[in-house]
């Protein structure tokens, strides 16, 4: 902070979990999403309790903790005015062959477990002084929980995948010295960024901790300078039209032209012949894979099919990570909406809740009849009969007599403004990742903000990043029968959309594999 000499600046530092003082287990954690979940609950924290502004705020992070913080720009889109990444640890040195793969192997095998660090005083830094303090520190924590390492390497991969997702003003210092990770992901990641302002900085003679290197006048001189430049700057760019331009745009073009390769034409095939022995399967080229019926079947995570062999499909299309990942978002939702109730009766607001798609509206019901202390109405409306002949059946078997049913189209903002009485509690989950264009959201969100009184609450679904897009493009049909092709949407663009409608976020949840989102936003 002294060398920084960023005079008027408030400097916060925190303690990772298992790390420092912090309470926990030492090296341990969850996953290493809950750790860029504590990092999120931190800013959160700083807002609160010290009236920090993440719009003037930077963040500065060095080897782990550098992917933490790419981590969460990434997939919580905080509006931070700079970002300083320090030999970010996108792939750590492991100097044992075919180690990664071993550990995996080893975890699932024999549960958790921690790798014990090779890392020494002289790895690090050259400067003799920072060795023995290094050597003397007492919080210097010399084992890492397997679990941390292998979500460590699979977080990065998707960060470097990614990267073009990232529009903050980025800084990054790599060293040619650096003992303890590979330095050519971190150009990869940089060269990727999606900012003007950006900037990559070769330390030479540096080691991995170059914040303690004996040269570090020359780091601490480079952050403060690239800081002061990001300040002196705009904020961060408009994303409402990157429907029309941008890395998503393009990624979705390329998936509704033809491969070319036959690789795909022959898993379609495949899943044509033998998938519908599962189910699953079956319903998805039924009713598409988009469906609301579909999304059901996901939820109940049963497998079912023709055959022992049609079971197993079954259960190997239940597992895939998008719809594990679906499953997780459901928890999320359950949850968010549970806190959006309790919020909402806690100000002394009745409690009405409007969900535009709702399908067969399974966790608004189900959160209902879970919640029997506080009066709840809500208004389930969807685009599909058999998605509300669904729901009625669901509300007749639960005994609900507050919830009622109606055949809508969920971009129509003048039938969603008339909702009478006005929701005090809006939900849009699963719909807006269907369609590419942004010009539909704006309409639909705008109708929302219409039947919204001031400080009511939207709880809003995202889907910023997927593994498999390119497979779900060229071999599966959506709800219309058609290639499911997707344009993905960066947390931050739709984030933006919602701001833009006239809500301000308040929270957010996201799965360990950064594929599905649940936001909280208020009205303002």
């Amino acid at each position: 902070m002294e060398n920084l000499g960023l005079d008027g600046s408030t400097f916060y530092a925190w303690d990772q979990r298992g790390h420092g003082s912090s309470d926990g287990k030492r090296g341990h954690a969850e996953s290493l999403a809950a750790i860029v979940k504590d990092a999120e609950w931190f800013a959160r924290h700083l807002q609160r309790e010290h009236g920090v502004d993440l719009r003037q705020t930077a963040v500065v992070a060095h080897s782990v903790g550098a992917v933490i913080a790419a981590a969460w720009v990434h997939d919580y889109a905080p509006p931070v005015r700079a970002m300083v990444l320090a030999t970010p640890a996108f792939r750590v040195k492991l100097y044992i062959p075919l180690a990664l793969p071993a550990l995996r192997l080893k975890q699932k095998l024999l549960g958790p477990g921690v790798v014990k660090s090779y890392v020494k005083a002289s790895m690090v830094t050259g400067d003799p002084a920072q060795r023995v303090i290094y050597g003397r520190d007492p919080l210097v924590f010399r084992e890492i929980a397997t679990n941390i390492l292998i979500d460590l390497r699979d977080t990065a991969s998707r960060l470097l995948a990614d990267a073009a997702a990232v529009t903050t003003p980025t800084l990054t210092f790599t060293a040619d010295r650096d003992w303890v990770v590979r330095t050519a992901p971190q150009r990869v990641f940089h060269d990727a960024v999606n900012s003007p302002h950006k900037r990559f900085v070769l330390l030479r003679g540096f080691r991995h901790a170059v914040f303690h290197e004996s040269g570090r006048r020359e780091v601490t001189s480079a952050i403060s300078g690239f800081i002061n430049e990001a300040f002196a700057r705009s904020g961060p760019p408009s994303l409402l039209d990157a429907d029309k331009a941008g890395h998503t745009k393009s990624e979705f073009d390329r998936l509704s032209a033809p491969s070319g390769s036959p690789l795909w034409p022959l898993q379609r095939a495949f899943l044509r012949r033998v998938g519908p022995l599962s189910d699953g399967v079956k319903l998805g080229w039924r009713s598409g894979f988009d469906s609301g019926v579909t999304l059901d079947y996901i939820y109940e995570n049963r497998a079912r099919g023709r055959t022992p062999l049609g079971r197993l499909i079954d259960r190997n299309y239940l597992d895939a990570l998008g719809w594990r990942g679906i499953r997780v978002r459901r928890e999320h939702l359950q949850r968010t909406l549970r806190a959006a109730v309790e919020r909402t009766a806690a100000e002394g607001r009745p409690v009405r809740i409007l969900d535009t798609a709702a399908g067969a509206g399974r966790y608004i019901l189900d959160t209902i009849a879970a919640t029997p202390a506080v009066p709840i109405s809500a208004h389930l409306r969807d685009y599909k009969q058999e998605n509300l002949n669904a729901a009625r059946a669901r509300i007749r078997e639960l005994g609900l007599t507050t919830v009622t049913t109606e055949r809508a189209d969920a971009f129509d903002r003048g039938s969603i403004a008339s909702v009478s009485p006005r929701p005090t509690i809006a939900v849009v989950s699963g719909l807006y990742e269907l369609f590419p264009a942004n010009a539909p959201l704006r309409e639909s969100l705008g109708g929302l903000a219409d039947a919204l009184e001031p400080g009511s609450l939207l709880i809003y679904t995202n889907q910023p990043w997927h593994p498999q897009m390119e497979f779900i493009a060229r071999v599966l049909v959506n709800r219309e029968g058609r290639p499911w092709v997707m344009r993905r949407r960066t947390q931050q663009e739709m984030d933006q959309l919602v701001e833009a409608a006239g809500f301000e976020k308040l929270s957010q949840e996201v799965d360990r594999w950064g594929i599905f989102t649940v936001s909280l936003a208020r009205k303002r």
